[in-house]
Parts: C-alpha cells; sequence; structure tokens
C-alpha cells in the first residue's frame, strides 16, 4: 500500500502545477479529487449532485464548488466544499498537488486539487447537495469496460473531445454515468498516475503529457477569452 501511494505521490508531484496559473481573469472554483487504497488498487471517490440543486441536478462530479472570499487559495476552496458536502475533515486530507485546470460550462476556472484519503472513511453526506457517493478504480479512466466519446463546441466555439463513463457500481447495484469536465479530471490523473496508454484517444501527446495538457487549457482559456473580449 505505501509503496502504490508512494509512486503515485511522486508522479502527482512532477505534474503539480502549485498557483501558475491564479492571475487569470476568471471566476474561481475548485474541486477535490479524493484518491484512496482498497484491495491493493488506487480509487477515486465521486459523488452525485442532490436532484433539487438547479444546476447540473443528477449529475456525477467530485466534491467542490466555487471560491469563496474567506478561501486563501484553491486547496482551501476544495478542501472546505468536501467538508460541506460529504464530512471529510481538512485535516484527514494528505493533499498532493494541483493539476492543470479546467474550464466549466459557466466560464468558472475549475483547480483539480489532489489528495490521499483513508479508505475507511466514513462519508455523511449533506443531502441538499449530494445524493450519493461511490468510489470507483483509478484504472477504469484509461481501461473502461464501457465508454463513448463525442465532440463538444464550447460557448465560445471551440471543439473538444468529451469523454463519457458508464460505471456498473456493484455496492450501489447501479450504474453512474461519469462525463464531462469530471471525466476530463479522471482520464488525466490516471494518465499521470500510470502512465500507460489508454485504450481510447485523449487530447494530449502521451509522450509529452505536461506540456501538451498544458498547451490544451492554454488554448481552451484564449477561445473564452477572446469570447469575453467580443461581448464587451
Amino acid at each position: 500500500r505505501q509503496e502504490l501511494m508512494e509512486k503515485a505521490r511522486r508522479r502527482l508531484r512532477e505534474f503539480d502545477v502549485g498557483d501558475k496559473f491564479s492571475r487569470l481573469p476568471l471566476p474561481r472554483a475548485a474541486v477535490l479529487l479524493p484518491l484512496m487504497v482498497r484491495g491493493g488498487r488506487l480509487h477515486l471517490l465521486l459523488t452525485v449532485r442532490s436532484l433539487q440543486l438547479r444546476r447540473s441536478p443528477g449529475e456525477v462530479c467530485f466534491p467542490g464548488g466555487k471560491r469563496e472570499a474567506t478561501d486563501k487559495d484553491d486547496i482551501d476552496t476544495a478542501l472546505r466544499e468536501a467538508k460541506e458536502e460529504v464530512g471529510l475533515q481538512p485535516e484527514n486530507v494528505e493533499v498532493i498537488c494541483r493539476l492543470t485546470p479546467g474550464i466549466d460550462k459557466m466560464n468558472n476556472l475549475v483547480t483539480p486539487v489532489v489528495g490521499f484519503i483513508e479508505d475507511t472513511f466514513q462519508v455523511t453526506p449533506n443531502r441538499d447537495e449530494v445524493s450519493e457517493v461511490f468510489v470507483v478504480p483509478l484504472e477504469y479512466f484509461v481501461k473502461p469496460l464501457n465508454y463513448k466519446t463525442f465532440s463538444y463546441k464550447t460557448s465560445s466555439g471551440y471543439s473538444t473531445r468529451v469523454h463519457c463513463f458508464i460505471y456498473n457500481d456493484q455496492e450501489h447495484k447501479r450504474a453512474f454515468r461519469i462525463w464531462g469536465l469530471t471525466a476530463h479530471f479522471a482520464v488525466f490523473l490516471a494518465l499521470v498516475i500510470f502512465g500507460e496508454r489508454p485504450t481510447f484517444e485523449v487530447d494530449y501527446d502521451l509522450d509529452n503529457l505536461i506540456s501538451s495538457s498544458e498547451n490544451y487549457f492554454i488554448n481552451l482559456y484564449a477561445s473564452v477569452h477572446e469570447r469575453k473580449k467580443s461581448n464587451l
């Protein structure tokens, strides 16, 4: 277990962007990508948004949300939101790194914060925000059993590939659909940690994953920012 975690830590730290993108003029949000070791394999914890929520009800996502004035940085945001949504105490998360951000449908700059949690963590979901919590083996995001992709044009006209995974969860006896920015972050996390080619196409040069992921983000950001400028 320790060896598995140490290898993952080493790989993740190579990809840590720190606050490299923190000065970009977009509203900020952050999500926590909670990793745990179960049965000798890395797993990722995910949530299902409550059906009462106005935005994206019933969708699978990571714990997270918009930055608040009291948050010092993206790590603070991700940890505060995880505590509010699933009862995960910040001191029980070993934060490893921040990965290349993404941009959501509302044009928020979303930073993925990666951290290890204990597999004994007892979830206490806030039912106003979260209806279910489940875990997926991380390798599912490079070797899925049920996967499809489709092209998506952002509101700014930028074409991108959307990953969509269907995961059959034995514990909950149902299938979860993981797609969009959540799937994008999960795929990138798996590529970073495993360092192997997935069974499907991705928008990165896998031999130059650090630079190509940052270029992918910069192109996406440029397309959003051009549109914002043209709206002024």
